[in-house]
């Protein structure tokens, strides 16, 4: 974004002024800059923010499907990596409001743009939460396809089930007795998992690193050697 824009001054004010726990004070910071934004490109910057700030769920899916039509006006690469968080806050709201398979269909195409968003922390948390989101709505998949949903080809997939609940019990292990090379190597991989094959071989790297080490107890050991040839990862 750009900076310099009195819009984009006006957000970082509002921010700063959630940190500091002023929530009213953010709130007309960021209405300021609504009434303030001078094309489609700056009132999708400025709903963004007011979704945030809004007393009911319905609310909120109405100013985040605001700033999802107002990215869509804009077409351009200004708002290519605002994707990935645009969609995923579509399926927050439509989680909240009951429509689970509406929120999976948002998780998908939210997993689709993840790759176009920013790289470093923002892009690992925009990733977690859409892997999150693809988990919590697994059971509503078959749903979304009538809510405009993608359809069975190319949709993510969670880890399969098995795999995941072998892999969660060790990661609950090393953080009981805190293996923080280990959990610093796996749950990037883990957490961030959406069924492509990039996250699968990059899961399996990574657990291949740690049993590599061979510093875990020798059951330990065996359980991730088996969970990394298992066909699920191969």
């Amino acid at each position: 974004m750009d900076t310099e824009l009195p819009v984009v001054r006006l957000c970082v004010a509002g921010m700063q002024a959630e940190a500091e726990g002023r929530a009213g004070a953010a709130r007309a910071l960021f209405q300021q800059a609504w009434d303030s934004a001078a094309d489609d490109y700056e009132a999708c910057i400025a709903a963004h923010y007011l979704a945030r700030h809004q007393n009911s769920p319905e609310e909120t899916l109405r100013w985040n499907q605001e700033c999802l039509d107002r990215a869509d006006r804009v077409g351009d690469e200004r708002v290519a990596g605002f994707y990935a968080s645009l969609h995923l806050n579509m399926g927050h709201a439509c989680r909240q409001l009951g429509r689970p398979a509406l929120a999976h269909t948002h998780f998908v195409r939210a997993a689709e743009r993840v790759e176009l968003a920013p790289e470093g922390q923002y892009g690992d948390w925009n990733r977690f939460a859409i892997a999150a989101g693809l988990r919590d709505t697994a059971g509503a998949r078959e749903d979304s396809a009538g809510e405009g949903g993608a359809g069975a080809e190319g949709v993510p997939r969670s880890l399969d089930e098995a795999v995941d609940g072998r892999v969660r019990e060790l990661v609950l292990r090393w953080c009981a007795r805190g293996e923080l090379m280990a959990l610093g190597l796996a749950l990037p991989a883990y957490l961030g998992y959406l069924g492509t094959a990039a996250d699968r071989i990059r899961l399996r790297s990574a657990l291949h690193m740690v049993h590599a080490a061979r510093r875990l107890p020798a059951d330990e050991q065996a359980e991730l050697g088996a969970v990394i040839g298992s066909a699920v990862l191969r």
